[in-house]
Order: structure tokens, then sequence, then C-alpha cells
């Protein structure tokens, strides 16, 4: 009997599953994180009679084989790169993405990675930096002195220094954008690293065709809807238990069978 190994697959898939939703939910308030969905394939057939074999020798076949799967298996999570809501923060360095593409900034090790949080501060040498202290690239240091940043919407960074009317320009913002964006690998710190899938990065202006715009003081939100993810999870749940079920009543067959003399 085979309901035993098949079941447990399932069991095991929907473990994965629950575990997904619960990351999802957990980041329900984390800027800039976008949902995962499992998504998941069934295992090889066993193959005990094939569609189309002769049945007589008149020439009849069969219309329908019987093939019996072998149960379930993760594929991967889907992560749903969709736009969440923007949250005024009325912070000056506070910066928001609307549309595509990532902030690139550097890591103490010289590798670089891509984010969508942009709750940045500066650090003691008036660099911008992520709150972990990662240099935001390109580098934009601020004067001292400096009474107000502005961001404008093709990331262009200006400061208005001690009492000079006329601001002076730190640097231009670039978004990263990629082939695949489903194949950056999530590596915490509200990070991603490109990978063999995602192919190259792509540096642009903000505000280039097919590439978001800078929102200065605002906050991107997670995107994760909290109540398709209980849906998801009560569902996740009903099917975790329907597989134990399966377990049981496989086994009260085989004792059955067992009790047979």
């Amino acid at each position: 009997m085979k309901a035993l190994g098949i079941a447990a697959t399932g069991m095991l898939a929907q473990q994965t599953n629950v575990d997904v939703i619960a990351n999802n939910i957990a980041n329900a308030n984390t800027t800039g994180f976008k949902s995962g969905r499992a998504a998941f394939q069934d295992l090889v057939y066993q193959s005990f009679a094939s569609a189309g074999s002769l049945t007589s020798e008149e020439g009849t076949a069969r219309p329908v084989g019987t093939d019996i799967g072998l149960g379930v298996q993760a594929a991967g999570v889907i992560r749903h790169n969709i736009q969440g809501g923007l949250i005024q923060t009325e912070n000056q360095l506070d910066l928001a993405i609307e549309g595509r593409g990532y902030f690139t900034v550097n890591r103490p090790d010289g590798t670089q990675a891509f984010t969508r949080d942009g709750n940045f501060q500066l650090s003691a040498e008036g660099q911008l930096v992520t709150l972990n202290g990662y240099e935001v690239e390109p580098a934009i240091i601020v004067p001292e002195l400096t009474r107000q940043v502005e961001i404008n919407q093709e990331g262009v960074v200006m400061a208005y220094v001690e009492n000079d009317p006329e601001p002076v320009e730190l640097g231009q913002l670039n978004f990263a954008t990629f082939l695949n964006e489903a194949g950056l690998k999530p590596v915490g710190d509200n990070l991603m690293e490109q990978t063999a899938a995602s192919g190259e990065p792509v540096q642009n202006v903000p505000g280039t065709p097919g590439v978001g715009i800078t929102r200065q003081g605002y906050l991107e939100q997670s995107n994760v809807n909290i109540i398709q993810q209980i849906t998801d999870l009560i569902s996740a749940q009903r099917a975790y238990e329907m597989n134990s079920k399966a377990i049981e009543t496989a086994d009260q067959i085989m004792t059955t069978t067992n009790q047979i003399k």
C-alpha cells in the first residue's frame, strides 16, 4: 500500500506551505517585504496499465491508463513582486520606490545587495546608509550644517547648506532592475542577492520608461494581504488534517488485512 508514503509527502508539503504563510504574516509590517507563495508539483507516477494498450485480440484498446501518483513535492517559493502601499513618514531620508527597481547597497564584505527598504539614515561621516549601516550606492554624502535634503522623483539629491538659498547637488540615485525579479535570493535584513536566475542588475535613472520613481518622505509597506494569508492558513491546515486522516485510514486497512486468518 502506497497511501502511507503518498500522504506523508502531502503532510510535508503542507508543512512547507504553513512555513511560507507564517513568514508572510510575520513580515506583515516589514518595510518593502514581498509575500511569497509555495508552489508544488506532483511526483512520478507508477504505471500499471498504459492508455491505448490493447485489451483484446480484436484490437480494442484502453481509453485511459492506470497511473498511480506517488505524492507531491515543493517546487519553490514564488515571490509576489507587486507594489506595496506607500505610507507617509515626513522623514526627509525615507525613500520609497513607486514602480520597478531596487536600491543598491554595499555590504562590508565588498559585495552588493538590493533592497526595496528605503528607511535610510546618515553615518557618522554623513553618508547615506541603511539601518544596518550598509552604504547606499552610489555614495551620497550630506555636508555638515545641511538644513534640508531634497530628492526629486528622478533621484537627484540636493542639499541646502547653512543659509545658502541655492541647493548643492550631492549625487544621483539609481535603481537596479532585473530581467527576472523572482530569481533574486532573499538573504535577510530586507536584502536580495542576484543569482544566475535573476540575471545581472541594470542600473537605471528613476523615471526611465519601465523603471519606478522616487518618493521622498514615504516608505513602501509590505504587500502581505493578511485576510488572504489567514484564509490560506486555514486551507493548509485542512489539507494537513486530510493527509493525516489518509495515513490513519491506510493504517486501519493494513491492520484489518493483517488480522485476516
